[in-house]
């Protein structure tokens, strides 16, 4: 896979205005801009309303894999994962 890395939501949020992604694995707590915000906005983005995006996250409560998939998180990955599940995870909601 090619990779880009953002820092926080924010960042990942300004990568997208000028590049589109297959997919987009994301954290749920972030400085600046928290996962689900992110979550949020991208959905709002034309280009990338329909962009899979996987929450990779240590929290793992009802109420906020309800909100992501409210949100419109394609899957929900809790802490510590295997590497090969998730490069499997990826192919799968790419396609």
């Amino acid at each position: 896979f090619d990779i880009t890395m953002a820092t926080n939501g924010l960042e990942a949020y300004e990568l997208i205005q000028n590049q589109q992604f297959d997919a987009i694995i994301s954290d749920i707590n972030m400085p600046v801009m928290t996962g689900l915000e992110f979550l949020g906005k991208l959905r709002q983005h034309p280009e990338s309303k329909f962009t899979p995006v996987l929450m990779l996250t240590t929290e793992a409560s009802a109420e906020l894999k309800a909100e992501g998939k409210r949100l419109g998180a394609t899957g929900w990955i809790v802490k510590p994962l295997d590497p090969e599940k998730l490069g499997a995870t990826i192919n799968r909601v790419i396609g």
